[in-house]
């Protein structure tokens, strides 16, 4: 690691812990005396989203978020319950390694987590991802909540 104030190649850590989900280091150079911090982190490979259409779009985490937002909104779902949802879909593509994931694997691993949180939200999410266009798709899914129960 170069050191930022005179640019010498050889810097030392001195203090190295895991801070803010980043490898944080404390370095200081032997050349001029100076201490600086570095945070290391792991690179992730890009996570392509196979669409309905079946097109391609890089994941895009806020874009996950905002629906689950839009589906718990004005219910007792904190934004951590929120923010853990988007970060088991992301750790499980991590851990098996994929960088393909398609729509419908993402709405049914969140209307997973969604029915154990609240059952509207469920329904919300339900509604707009699986395009609900009438009355009676409301009630089948109802339904197929109660059964599950």
């Amino acid at each position: 690691m170069n050191c930022p104030f005179c640019g010498f190649e050889d810097t030392k850590v001195v203090d190295s812990r895991f801070s803010e989900g980043k490898q944080r280091r404390r370095r200081l150079c032997p050349m001029c005396d100076k201490r600086f911090t570095t945070y290391e982190s792991a690179e992730r490979p890009t996570l392509l989203v196979n669409k309905k259409n079946n097109t391609y779009e890089a994941y895009d985490r806020t874009k996950l978020i905002q629906g689950l937002s839009f589906a718990v909104k004005k219910r007792p779902v904190s934004s951590a319950d929120i923010i853990a949802i988007a970060d088991e879909i992301e750790n499980m593509c991590l851990t098996e390694n994929r960088t393909q994931i398609s729509t419908r694997e993402i709405a049914n691993f969140v209307l997973e987590r969604l029915r154990s949180l609240d059952e509207v939200a469920y329904i919300r999410f339900a509604s707009v991802n699986r395009e609900f266009d009438t009355a009676d798709k409301f009630l089948e899914t109802i339904e197929e909540l109660r059964a599950k129960k």
